[in-house]
């Protein structure tokens, strides 16, 4: 999950992990089972790379993580990038790199939920 260490990513694994799950998040803020910035490649291999040495396997991958809260007048060219970066190259890049390891007994289950307001 990215973007878990505050608000709905937060809630969101907090409830499944009521159900039985293991949550293996990702957020800049530290408190989760990994800290790092989702705009940076190597960031995002690490991580894959922890969760299929640690678990083998992912049932789902929820992409939560918030990629910028400024409207057009105030963001800038560099920070509409790296929101792009967080809110879109990060998801595709996990899904590229768990594809291999979702269970193949389950339906593939991608989520997409951020929101910039």
């Amino acid at each position: 999950m990215t973007g878990g260490a505050q608000g709905i990513g937060k809630t969101i694994a907090e409830e499944f992990q009521k159900q039985g799950a293991l949550i293996c998040s990702i957020d800049k803020q530290p408190g989760v089972y990994f800290t790092g910035d989702l705009a940076q490649q190597d960031t995002l291999e690490k991580f894959a790379q922890k969760v299929i040495t640690e678990y083998g396997h992912v049932d789902y991958l929820i992409n939560n993580a918030l990629p910028l809260m400024k409207g057009i007048d105030n963001c800038s060219y560099e920070e509409f990038n790296y929101a792009l970066k967080v809110g879109v190259t990060a998801p595709f890049y996990l899904a590229k790199l768990f594809q291999p390891y979702f269970l193949k007994e389950l339906p593939l289950s991608i989520f997409h939920l951020p929101v910039t307001v």
